[in-house]
C-alpha cells in the first residue's frame, strides 16, 4: 500500500532525524515525505532535504494546525496520507503497516495509533498516554478522539472535507467528527507505536491545554468546564498519579512534578473554556477523566529499531 506522510515542523531539527531514520527502517517503502515547515531558523529543512523530502512553507503569521495539514495533504499524491509529529519516531519497523491495514475497511477514515513517552517523559504525561492510547485495537470507536501526531486519513474524504484552519488545536478531533457524522468510521491502531518527546515547562503545558480547552468549547460549545471541575480533576489525578508512582516504587521521584503538571493541565483547560457548556460523558472522560491504575503492554513479535546517534 502507497502512502504519503506529511511532517509539520518548526524548528525540529534536533529530533527530525530520528524520525526519518526510523522511516528509512520501515517495512512499507512505497512512500513519499512532504515536510511543511513554518518559517525554521535552524537546519530542519535541510534535514529534511537530506531524507529526500518535499519541502512546502507556510509563513508563520498563517500558521494554524489546520491550515498547515490541509497545505500539506493538498501537496501528497497518495490516497493514504500519514501524519505525523516532527518530535516523533516509531518503535518498530512495521509501524506504517500497522497504522495503514485498518483501512482495508473502505469506511474507515481516520486510523491512529499508540504514543509513549520516553524517560524524560513528566510522569503524568506518561499515564496521559496509557490512558488516551490503550494497549488493544478499536475497529470503530464511538467518540470522535484521536490524535494528528500519529495518524493517516483517507484523503478521498479530507477532499471532501478539510481540517479546520481557524481552531486553535483538536483539528484531528473537529474532523474525526465531521467523519462520523458522514457515517465514516474512525479506527485505533495499538501496534502502531510511536516514542513521543515532550519535555515541557509548566508554561508550555498550560498554554497547551489552554488552547486545546479554548478548541473544545468551539468544537462542543454546549460543553462545559467550571472551577469547581478544575479543583476536582485536579485533584482526582494527583491522587491517581501519586497511587500509581507509589505501585511502581518510584513515588519519591515525582510528586513535585505530578502536582504541578496536573495543576497546569486543569487550570490550562479552564481558562481555555473562559476564553472562547454539556457533552457526553464519554467524550469528557476521554479528556479530562483519571487513567484507570497501569496495563502492562502487550509483548510483540518484531524487534523494535535499533536507533543510533544521527548526525545533524
Amino acid at each position: 500500500m502507497r502512502c504519503s506522510l506529511v511532517i509539520r515542523a518548526y524548528n525540529e531539527a534536533e529530533h527530525l532525524g530520528r524520525l526519518f531514520e526510523g522511516i528509512r527502517n520501515q517495512t512499507l517503502r512505497d512512500l513519499e515525505i512532504i515536510l511543511v515547515d513554518s518559517g525554521s531558523q535552524d537546519a530542519t529543512v535541510q534535514i529534511a532535504e537530506q531524507y529526500g523530502a518535499r519541502i512546502v512553507q507556510i509563513a508563520p503569521s498563517q500558521f494554524s494546525f489546520g491550515r498547515s495539514l490541509n497545505m500539506g495533504i493538498a501537496a501528497a499524491r497518495s490516497e493514504y496520507v500519514v501524519i505525523a509529529s516532527a518530535h516523533v519516531h516509531p518503535k518498530y519497523p512495521d509501524w506504517l503497516e500497522c497504522l495503514l491495514r485498518p483501512f482495508e475497511d473502505p469506511g474507515v477514515a481516520l486510523v491512529y495509533g499508540k504514543q509513549r513517552g520516553t524517560a524524560n517523559s513528566h510522569f503524568s504525561e506518561h499515564q496521559i498516554f496509557r490512558h488516551w492510547f490503550p494497549d488493544e485495537d478499536r475497529a470503530a470507536q464511538p467518540s470522535p478522539f484521536c490524535n494528528n501526531a500519529n495518524a493517516a486519513v483517507r484523503r478521498t474524504f479530507w477532499e471532501q472535507q478539510g481540517y479546520d484552519e481557524e481552531l486553535t488545536g483538536l483539528e484531528d478531533v473537529a474532523w474525526a467528527q465531521w467523519a462520523q457524522t458522514q457515517g465514516h468510521r474512525i479506527a485505533y491502531a495499538a501496534h502502531a507505536e510511536i516514542i513521543h518527546l515532550h519535555a515541557e515547562t509548566p508554561r508550555r503545558v498550560y498554554e497547551r491545554y489552554r488552547r486545546e480547552g479554548m478548541a473544545f468549547k468551539r468544537i462542543f460549545p454546549e460543553s462545559h468546564f467550571s472551577i469547581y471541575d478544575f479543583a476536582r480533576l485536579t485533584i482526582s489525578n494527583i491522587t491517581r498519579d501519586m497511587q500509581e508512582a507509589i505501585r511502581q516504587g518510584t513515588a519519591m521521584r515525582h510528586p513535585i512534578s505530578i502536582a504541578w503538571f496536573r495543576t497546569m493541565q486543569f487550570w490550562g483547560t479552564y481558562q481555555g473554556y473562559r476564553n472562547s457548556s454539556a457533552v457526553t460523558q464519554a467524550l469528557r472522560e476521554t479528556f479530562y477523566y483519571p487513567p484507570s491504575l497501569s496495563t502492562t503492554g502487550t509483548p510483540r513479535d518484531i524487534e523494535p529499531i535499533t536507533y543510533k546517534d544521527v548526525k545533524r
